[in-house]
């Protein structure tokens, strides 16, 4: 077994104290290994959707402007290494390795019986890999909530919020109330916050940022988009007018995403980070984000898209509906025991011609029999490459065959669907 194969089993190993919120724990790596994060300037980025697409297009940013950028992001795809990347740059495996023994011999030192989620342990060698490369900033996504997620040990130069919707209600509570005041959590005193959320929680946003003296930006009222064409946009930000921006990921949510992340970079700015508008064209015309309304084929079109709760299935809907609104669909779907999937469903029957159920290898997965209820003619499938094959056997050149439901199926998915289309 490698190096890294070791320190990949130490890690899982810790996914069996499961999700344990608080920041007791992570504090107590982070004091033993010198408190990193307190040596990074950084940015927090929480909500519901969209945060990894804001944290990959301010990456893009800041790197086209010639700053040197960590981004950490949960969870990944296929490998470990995708959570924690430099200018776009995954860390290595030796790296890993290197910072696992490290830091697991400094916190077995003090106290070999102390226990730490996954969590924890990862975001404290995010923090400890970023300090080792003189990064110049570091983007933060957080990984669950905000209030008592890991990543809110950080105080950041911009707090951003992109919006707030139902979602790990077993963990954040039943009510749009509740979750607005976790993801409210993470503004402190005095840091600007850029939020998209609207309404209620964003009437709670607000309040936060008001009891913190911390000024907040509204998109749609502090700054605006609109769409020009696909994928293209004018934003009026809080003193920056750019014309014909091109984003490089598919969907219109994708242009709400990209004023976030503008605004942003506008307080960056303000804050000593130049960004001139050359960098903005260049970084998001460039950005990726694998996994989220992807197409990696064309003849038939396959499209991954980690959509996971209801919200995110209607941006997938939407753009299903004014891209493909005369193609033959195909989906895939494989879902979480607790997630909302009557109502993921309800949303993304109405557009599917056939329907595979399949469930990723997570034991957090729902059985796919368990949905043959809501649409009993579809096909049911024990894993992803089951799903893809029958997938492949019903697909035409000119249909759309859709992957969502869990990021985990996507993974699963982007690993051996070249070894089966």
């Amino acid at each position: 077994m490698t190096e890294y194969s070791n320190a990949l089993e130490y890690l899982y190993n810790l996914e069996k104290f499961g999700m344990v919120f608080g920041l007791e724990n992570v504090q107590w790596i982070l004091t033993i290994i010198g408190n990193p994060h307190k040596f990074l300037k950084t940015v927090h980025i929480g909500g519901t959707n969209g945060k990894g697409s804001v944290a990959a297009m301010l990456s893009h940013i800041l790197k086209s402007a010639g700053y040197r950028v960590g981004k950490y992001t949960s969870p990944h795809l296929v490998s470990f290494t995708e959570r924690i990347t430099i200018n776009e740059e995954r860390i290595t495996e030796a790296e890993v390795a290197d910072l696992v023994v490290s830091i697991r011999q400094r916190t077995e030192s003090v106290d070999p019986k102390r226990t730490f989620t996954f969590f924890d342990f990862t975001t404290a060698l995010a923090f400890e890999y970023f300090r080792r490369s003189n990064v110049d900033i570091a983007l933060i996504e957080v990984g669950l909530g905000g209030r008592l997620d890991s990543t809110n040990v950080v105080n950041p130069l911009v707090s951003v919020i992109t919006n707030v919707a139902l979602d790990h209600m077993d963990y954040l509570g039943e009510d749009i109330l509740r979750i607005a005041r976790e993801k409210a959590g993470i503004i402190k005193k005095g840091v600007p916050v850029v939020t998209g959320a609207r309404d209620l929680p964003g009437r709670i946003i607000e309040e936060t940022g008001t009891i913190n003296n911390s000024p907040v930006y509204v998109m749609g009222r502090d700054f605006l988009y609109e769409k020009k064409a696909t994928q293209t946009m004018l934003y009026a930000g809080l003193l920056t007018n750019l014309d014909n921006v091109y984003i490089n990921l598919k969907g219109d949510h994708q242009l709400g995403n990209a004023a976030i992340a503008l605004c942003t970079a506008e307080l960056l700015s303000s804050l000593g980070f130049g960004i001139d508008k050359r960098g903005v064209y260049a970084g998001l015309s460039e950005v990726t984000w694998p996994g989220r309304i992807e197409i990696i084929k064309e003849k038939p079109t396959i499209i991954l898209d980690g959509a996971h709760n209801v919200d995110g299935i209607r941006t997938l809907v939407n753009f299903l509906k004014s891209q493909f609104p005369n193609r033959r669909r195909l989906l895939i779907f494989g879902v979480m025991k607790d997630k909302e999937y009557e109502k993921m469903l309800s949303e993304l029957l109405p557009f599917a011609d056939d329907v595979i159920f399949t469930s990723s290898a997570n034991d957090r997965a729902l059985f796919p029999e368990s949905l043959k209820e809501f649409a009993p003619k579809a096909f049911v499938a024990d894993n992803a490459s089951l799903a893809l094959k029958k997938a492949k056997s019903m697909l035409n050149e000119g249909d759309v065959l859709i992957i969502t439901g869990s990021l985990y199926l996507i993974g699963e998915c982007t690993a051996i669907i070249d070894d089966i289309f």
